[in-house]
């Protein structure tokens, strides 16, 4: 243990300028620091297991000898105690250091989270609905840290909502709880997810099915199909056109109004819808029955565009102008309602598998066991099926003539 010096007074260690170490006495191996340049500072000498070491108290005068003296007292008591100061205070910065890293707030996590799996979503609308969804949340948990989200504060955010804007919270839960999962998986946060659903919210909350009214989209009935298609056939427009087309391959209106002259094989009589551009996010073949290929060979190529059914002026057809057409012909159903139309017409008239039908509208299968089974399309089976469906759209027309759009044509 190194020896007591002699007590010095704080005016005689203020007159202390000579460059080395002066023992200040009242802790054993405090002393004062000069250095050259006139600067000074407080060291305190120890040992530990035989190693000696020198630990930093301050600078002086800042630290005034009274506060030296008594840093030297508390960094000795632990020496007593087996601990060694100068890895004490490494570590404790360690874990400071370590807990500011961790001091991620929600929303900073769920942008994050967004950031790292936009590039895996299917197009802008769905990372835009995330980024949607989730800024709603912010007002209430946005600022918390994520480690501090808990079920109070889940619960405050979806209990407002959950009974009336049902699909919504539903969604929002899910979302929550991604981000959750997340900032655990990146060391932001411990213990279970307060946002799972089974064995825990599902105690707290409603089930969404016995709150929730299942909306059935209104839909052309089976046998007023041919009607309808006779009067469509009679509208003028690119917006008509694409719901002939529509109907005719029973696809989603957002697939038919992104086709391009790429994806179609007029020889073939296939439509190959790319990966990114279905909700199943898997590529999907369509069998193009001949009046789908005859509506197709009328409709003009426009030079300024690779879309089959663009806007008018230019760019990609809104959703509403297919809309239109329905609403000028008189009719209240939707679009998306004849993949209803044709699902009925699938099981009620006809013999077809209903995993034919199912393929056909791209369903995905929800069974595992099925899906890990099912590598085929069906896709000859589904052609006969097409062929058989466009012909009943077309039994009772009285002409199968498309009318020409207006328009400039490739060259």
């Amino acid at each position: 243990m190194p020896k007591k010096s002699r007590e010095l007074s704080p005016l005689e260690v203020g007159r202390l300028k000579d460059p080395g170490l002066h023992a200040v006495g009242g802790v054993a191996g405090l002393a004062l620091q000069v250095l050259p340049s006139g600067a000074r500072s407080w060291i305190l000498r120890y040992s530990v297991a035989g190693k000696r070491r020198e630990m930093g108290l301050g600078g002086f005068p800042d630290v005034t000898l009274a506060d030296a003296r008594r840093k030297a007292r508390e960094e000795r008591e632990k020496v007593a105690n087996g601990v060694d100061p100068i890895v004490a205070r490494k570590a404790a910065a360690s874990a400071l250091k370590s807990q500011r890293a961790k001091a991620v707030t929600f929303k900073e996590a769920a942008e994050a989270y967004m950031k790292a799996h936009e590039p895996g979503w299917r197009n802008a609308k769905h990372a835009e609905q995330w980024r949607n969804t989730l800024a709603s949340t912010y007002p209430t948990i946005g600022a918390l840290h994520v480690a501090d989200v808990g079920l109070p504060q889940v619960l405050e955010v979806l209990e407002p909502i959950w009974q009336t804007r049902t699909e919504t919270a539903t969604r929002l839960r899910g979302r929550i709880e991604s981000v959750l999962d997340w900032a655990t998986a990146r060391g932001y946060r411990e213990g279970l997810n307060p946002a799972r659903w089974r064995g825990h919210l599902d105690h707290l909350l409603p089930a969404p099915g016995k709150i929730m009214k299942p909306k059935h989209l209104p839909a052309v009935a089976v046998d007023e199909v041919a009607a309808f298609m006779n009067e469509l056939k009679s509208q003028a427009g690119v917006g008509a056109r694409a719901l002939e087309f529509l109907i005719l391959t029973a696809a989603r209106s957002g697939e038919v109004r992104g086709a391009t002259w790429d994806e179609v094989d007029l020889d073939a009589a296939v439509w190959t819808v790319p990966a990114e551009r279905m909700k199943a996010g898997k590529e999907h073949r369509v069998p193009l029955p001949p009046q789908a290929v005859e509506l197709l060979k009328a409709t003009p190529k426009r030079a300024e565009t690779n879309l089959v059914f663009p806007a008018p002026r230019g760019g990609l057809m809104s959703d509403m102008t297919i809309v239109a057409v329905m609403r000028r012909m008189g009719r209240t159903e939707v679009p998306h309602g004849f993949r209803s139309t044709f699902r009925d017409w699938a099981a009620e008239r006809t013999n077809y598998p209903r995993e034919v039908a199912e393929m056909a509208l791209a369903h995905v299968i929800t069974n595992k066991v099925e899906a890990a089974y099912r590598r085929g399309d069906l896709f000859e089976k589904r052609r006969r099926m097409m062929v058989e469906w466009a012909r009943f759209c077309s039994k009772r027309a009285g002409s199968s003539k498309v009318l020409p759009l207006k328009g400039k044509t490739a060259a």
